[in-house]
């Protein structure tokens, strides 16, 4: 059987940052603006008023200190609340493409590759800029690579999901090798607006190399396994799509951006996670406590990961060299989390050590990716 590693990483990131204070101050603006204007409803009872957030509040209930953002100036505008990016022609390279070129080349060059060497581009991320043309198929016209592409959308498990894909492709020969990039352009379709979760998300694009293990470089991971799975919930959501028009729906509703149950997503979410990964170790004859020397979680909020480490261990938490934290930096970048954790925490590790990369969210969608040092 064909053996497959991941090969090269690659990693861009905005040049704008929002930091909590600058996001809680504009959040309060918009707050005083809202209740000003409907003073006389809420006064009545018709109407309830929005109350402010602070940055105390923001870091305790997520860990997240920061964010990066392709445009931080409409985000900050109390009277706007979301990103100015500018439409471009349809001959121009569109943004989602721009940044996953970027990180591509980024994960090309970490890995030895040329376009030529590559046979497929998977472009999956949580939204897609446009139905068709494909992403996909633009990023790999734009960086010269032969075969095919598609896109794929499993919301925050997009990477570990599309990963397997990768790996599935290699494994049937396929492709020699396969570009799988994430674009998160999460400020699209972020309710900057909700108090309970205008402080959630942030900017960034990741790609990972993935080909067969004879090809790749010394220091590769070799990738031991993978394991998908998904369970329907409405618990997060996000209704906007092309049927809206149709349906004659309001497409400035506040369920046309992201939504979620936060509590449940927590309390189901995280024993779902632990359990998915345990299960995955135990079928390689592996141990979560014992055979794995680092776990790159899903970024998406602090204590979620705290309890994941209390279902797999029975502690409180993993340090971070058992498993890196980057939300406080980056934020949720929703698929793109875990790969950023890889990316950035992977190099100390040495030949032989068994790591976990693992992305859960919407869904409900858990994936999990096996690797080991070569």
């Amino acid at each position: 059987m064909t053996r497959v590693a991941i090969s090269g990483t690659g990693l861009w990131i905005p040049s704008e940052i929002i930091t909590n204070e600058e996001l809680v101050t504009s959040y309060n603006q918009y707050v005083e603006i809202y209740n000003t204007a409907h003073a006389s409803e809420i006064a009545a009872g018709s109407v309830e008023a929005l109350a402010p957030s602070s940055s105390e509040f923001v870091e305790k209930a997520s860990g997240i200190k920061n964010r990066y953002v392709i445009e931080k100036k409409g985000i900050l505008d109390p009277t706007r609340m979301h990103p100015h990016l500018p439409q471009r022609e349809n001959d121009e390279l569109s943004l989602q493409a721009e940044i996953a070129v970027k990180a591509a080349k980024a994960a090309m060059e970490a890995a030895g590759k040329r376009p030529e060497d590559i046979d497929a581009v998977i472009c999956s991320a949580s939204n897609m800029q446009r139905a068709y043309p494909a992403m996909a198929i633009e990023i790999q016209g734009a960086l010269g690579i032969k075969g095919y592409g598609y896109d794929m959308n499993v919301a925050c498990s997009s990477a570990t999901f599309g990963l397997e894909q990768a790996v599935n492709a290699v494994k049937s020969g396929t492709a020699r090798a396969v570009l799988m990039v994430n674009p998160e352009i999460t400020s699209a379709h972020h309710a900057w607006a909700d108090r309970d979760c205008h402080f959630i998300f942030g900017d960034v694009c990741t790609a990972v190399i993935v080909e067969r293990l004879e090809d790749a470089q010394p220091g590769s991971w070799e990738v031991l396994g993978t394991k998908l799975a998904t369970s329907f919930s409405n618990n997060i959501r996000n209704n906007f799509g092309f049927m809206n028009r149709s349906e004659d729906s309001d497409p400035a509703a506040r369920d046309k951006l992201f939504k979620q149950e936060g509590r449940k997503v927590f309390k189901e979410v995280c024993p779902m996670a632990a359990e998915h990964m345990a299960e995955h170790l135990n079928t390689l004859g592996l141990e979560s406590t014992t055979d794995v020397r680092r776990y790159w979680l899903h970024q998406a909020n602090l204590s979620m990961n705290q309890l994941i480490a209390k279902k797999l261990f029975g502690t409180s938490e993993l340090t971070p060299d058992q498993a890196p934290v980057i939300l406080d930096e980056f934020a949720n970048t929703a698929s793109a989390g875990s790969i950023i954790a890889f990316h950035r925490h992977k190099a100390d590790l040495k030949t032989g050590d068994v790591g976990v990369i693992c992305s859960f969210g919407a869904g409900y969608s858990i994936g999990s990716v096996i690797v080991k040092k070569q």
